[in-house]
């Protein structure tokens, strides 16, 4: 938690909780500039809504013209889509859409699971350019919510901002002088810990699949290569360096060993599995509670 006399800023975003707490109240022309920032990346990425940028993509096949930030992005997935053999993908929200996390939160499978259609088909993504051979779901929700953490940290920082807490549900970002400590929650009961672990300039993300669950056995981390949910794991933890890639090394970890990982991105893990069992690197300097 931070500082207890540190100020909070707390606001709705992309559908989730955001709070960024810094030793002195923000100004009110920084509060709307993190705003901004969010309702921009929100009409840049949604698939939840008809006037994204990407939604157009899922009508008809055509291109657009992303934001410069769009590079790191690509950087990220192309690396554990081909380090995934295709499990990981950005495409994967057709997929979602047919099991019933749909922009209208049907939550009703629509059919059997199907694997959405392979980049390589379908999607040029170079840079800030994006182009579709042929309509598709665009689901970046793996990294997405990561990435806006560290853009918003950018905000902070032009702003003069060195020491903040940025906690959106989960997805962490600490930077200063004041480390937090940080609880682990347990991947059956929201309301117990499993362990704790100190968060100093660094990021820290969890993906977990009791967290967008519904029906039978069904939730958001998907296999890219069959459109199922992947239920060997239930619940990861990362650490790196940006929340980006803590982000989507979260999910990455539900479909892929460490070992392919650790050598192309430096970062700490932890990892439960459907047995139960929990998993995690040397570098994971947290307390596990028995």
């Amino acid at each position: 938690m931070p500082h207890p006399d540190w100020s909070s800023f707390s606001f709705e975003g992309i559908g989730t909780q955001w709070e960024i707490s810094t030793p002195e109240a923000l100004a009110p022309a920084v509060r709307r500039q993190l705003l901004e920032t969010v309702s921009d990346y929100d009409m840049t990425y949604s698939r939840f809504r008809p006037d994204s940028l990407v939604s157009g993509l899922s009508r008809e096949p055509g291109s657009i013209t992303l934001p410069g930030h769009a590079g790191a992005l690509l950087g990220v997935y192309a690396a554990l889509y081909r380090l995934s053999g295709g499990a990981m993908t950005p495409l994967i929200g057709s997929s979602l859409e047919r099991l019933g996390y749909d922009p209208a939160y049907t939550l009703t499978p629509a059919g059997n699971p199907v694997a959405p259609p392979r980049w390589e088909d379908v999607l040029d993504w170079t840079g800030t350019a994006l182009t579709v051979s042929e309509p598709v779901v665009l689901d970046i929700g793996a990294a997405g919510k990561g990435q806006l953490v560290d853009l918003l940290a950018g905000v902070l920082g032009t702003n003069g901002h060195s020491d903040f807490l940025i906690d959106g549900s989960g997805d962490m970002l600490h930077a200063g002088t004041h480390p937090v400590v940080v609880a682990l929650e347990h991947p059956y009961d929201p309301g117990q810990a499993i362990g704790t672990v100190e968060l100093n300039n660094s990021a820290l993300c969890a993906s977990a699949s009791n967290r967008r669950a519904w029906g039978d056995g069904l939730h958001h981390v998907l296999d890219g290569t069959t459109g199922k949910p992947v239920h060997t794991t239930v619940a990861t933890w990362t650490m790196a360096g940006s929340a980006l890639e803590a982000d989507a090394l979260a999910t990455a970890l539900f479909m892929l060993e460490p070992t392919p990982l650790q050598e192309e991105f430096d970062f700490a893990w932890l990892r439960v599995s459907s047995s139960g069992a929990a998993t995690f690197s040397d570098r994971f300097e947290g307390r596990l509670f028995t």
